[in-house]
């Protein structure tokens, strides 16, 4: 999935990844294709993750993993790095997920349930304020219940905001109402259709066994 969400991301995008899978992204960037990563601790043009004699305790992603800078990297505030993601300035933020609807809508801090903690994080900012969303999640949950879905039954993180969903058995676009298949890896849009129970858009050669 991070390998998939790193080759559609456009070359001098200003980005963003999430806390989870999606920092994983920034491991799948083809060096030198001009991709700028922000995190919400403060730094801008941050590397891959960091390994051995690389590792800095005072550079880390929004995960706290240590990553590596690349050169011309910048430091500021993270009131700083907040407001570049409200006022518009990413281009695209790679989040995480719990449900995703089919209007676009995205639940990805809590689940609701009475032992469930809260996670908002910069998610909510991200959702609003990057120009792209893309989600990085499993298709099914532990107890086999899709997360896309028509209505999400968690609490929601913005609306309508979700452009693009990367998963393990399909990448899916999202844009008013419609959800359409990209790819699938070893299933049908007709059998992803029956087991998430929603009517999907896709290449009709893509409807036979792959």
């Amino acid at each position: 999935m991070a390998a998939l969400a790193a080759r559609d991301i456009p070359p001098g995008a200003y980005v963003n990844l999430g806390i989870g899978q999606p920092t994983t992204v920034a491991d799948h960037l083809v060096e030198d294709c001009g991709v700028v990563l922000h995190t919400e601790s403060g730094m801008l043009n941050m590397g891959r993750a960091a390994i051995a004699d690389e590792i800095d305790p005072d550079l880390i992603n929004a995960g706290k993993i240590p990553v590596t800078e690349l050169p011309e990297a910048s430091y500021f505030h993270q009131a700083d790095s907040f407001a570049m993601m409200r006022d518009g300035h990413l281009d695209v933020c790679v989040l995480g997920a719990f449900q995703v609807s089919t209007g676009g809508d995205l639940a990805n801090w809590s689940t609701g349930g009475a032992d469930a903690i809260p996670a908002g994080g910069g998610a909510m900012d991200l959702a609003i304020g990057a120009k792209q969303v893309f989600v990085m999640m499993t298709l099914f949950g532990k107890d086999g219940a899709a997360k896309l879905v028509r209505h999400c039954t968690y609490p929601l993180t913005a609306v309508s905001c979700v452009d693009r969903v990367y998963t393990d058995l399909a990448v899916f676009d999202i844009c008013l109402g419609d959800v359409t298949v990209r790819e699938t890896f070893g299933i049908t849009v007709d059998e992803l259709e029956q087991r998430v129970g929603l009517t999907l858009s896709g290449n009709q050669a893509d409807r036979g066994a792959l």
